[in-house]
């Protein structure tokens, strides 16, 4: 078992990847990550957020524990998404983080979802929020194992 992200927009960029494989290479089952993107719609507004949130829920199995990042989501400390996060292994169940377009996502994705969560109240470009999930699941697998590398 391991997290697999949805993540709609382009290839990471080089400073990206950077970031994340620094963190990727800590990872250790079941928090390792492996990254499926998904490609934008060519469509605008409405018709694109549907076209897209499409795209994420066929790529989401029904077992799946869904992860909605969502700047209308709860906005939780590192200790409780560690907590959410080995609560789904716990019970079995694949862990998948969905991260939709520029227009966000449908009612049926955040339906779906079994937690919706905010990094924060502002708003960050895709490529940043990529490499803020890599580091927060690097945190969770540690705060999940007592591991020294949270703070409080």
């Amino acid at each position: 078992m391991s997290v697999r992200v949805l993540a709609v927009g382009k290839k990471h960029e080089k400073w990206v990847v950077d970031g994340i494989d620094r963190y990727e290479k800590r990872l250790r089952k079941p928090f390792d990550a492996t990254w499926q993107l998904l490609p934008h719609s060519a469509r605008e507004g409405d018709a694109a957020r549907a076209e897209e949130s499409e795209r994420i829920l066929a790529k989401v199995d029904r077992s799946a524990f869904l992860v909605l990042l969502d700047e209308r989501g709860k906005n939780v400390d590192s200790p409780a998404l560690a907590a959410t996060l080995q609560g789904a292994f716990d019970a079995g169940r694949p862990v998948v983080v969905a991260i939709g377009g520029a227009y966000g996502v449908s009612d049926e994705v955040r339906g779906r979802a079994d937690f919706v969560w905010s990094l924060s109240k502002l708003v960050f470009p895709h490529q940043l929020v990529r490499l803020i999930l890599a580091e927060q699941l690097y945190r969770a697998q540690e705060i999940a194992g007592g591991r020294p590398y949270h703070h409080v």
